[in-house]
């Protein structure tokens, strides 16, 4: 297994839940930098990393065409996943993009031995929460072009919201409710202990697609 996809819409905390397998050995880290990191500063004034490593989306660095994948081949997709990828690099990649929520059957169909992770919560969570992330004024990834306002926005987290409850519905989804419990089911050595999150009590569902 090269690739583990996680898709959730804006808002929806998916961010977290990839950020809490990242640190797992299993997983190639070569996609991150300091320019691809984000940090919020909570209420107590300490900086919390929101985002980290690539995003793939139309308007963001990588996966400008993610918006019409299925019209192009499976070696031209694999081409955009590995870009941020040092070419040496070994472990797994983590492939994220939101309108990947738009795409579940293509992506079962031309990478079936691929885990495709759903993080979903409800629309209104999903935009309070991204309006309080930061919302266009977020540094990474760049919402502005694709995504443009928040009437547009919002009416992009209910279409992708309910694709995602739509697809964990159809394919069967596995539920799962801590990352560690995530990382098992993905046959991945579990992250550092420091790495620890309950979905349950973050207002999260993460449920999985696999073979």
């Amino acid at each position: 297994m090269k690739y583990i996809f996680i898709t959730g819409a804006p808002g929806s905390k998916w961010s977290s839940v990839a950020k809490n397998i990242y640190y797992s050995p299993s997983i190639d880290r070569s996609d991150y930098s300091e320019a691809r990191t984000y940090y919020r500063q909570d209420s107590t004034g300490r900086q919390d990393l929101m985002h980290m490593g690539a995003y793939w989306d139309p308007g963001m660095e990588f996966g400008k065409f993610f918006d019409h994948i299925e019209h192009y081949s499976k070696s031209e997709c694999e081409a955009e996943f590995d870009r941020p990828f040092a070419a040496d690099s070994t472990g797994i990649r983590i492939i994220k993009s939101h309108v990947f929520a738009n795409h579940i059957d293509f992506l079962r169909q031309t990478w079936p031995d691929v885990p495709v992770v759903l993080v979903n919560r409800s629309s209104d969570s999903c935009l309070g929460w991204w309006v309080r992330s930061g919302q266009f004024d977020i540094t990474y990834p760049d919402y502005r072009e694709y995504y443009q306002n928040l009437e547009h926005i919002a009416g992009i987290i209910s279409q992708q919201t309910a694709n995602i409850e739509a697809a964990a519905f159809k394919h069967d989804a596995e539920a799962v409710f801590t990352n560690r419990n995530l990382a098992r089911l993905l046959g991945l050595e579990p992250p550092p202990l420091n790495y620890a999150q309950d979905y349950d009590t973050q207002d999260i569902q993460v449920t999985v697609i696999r073979s």
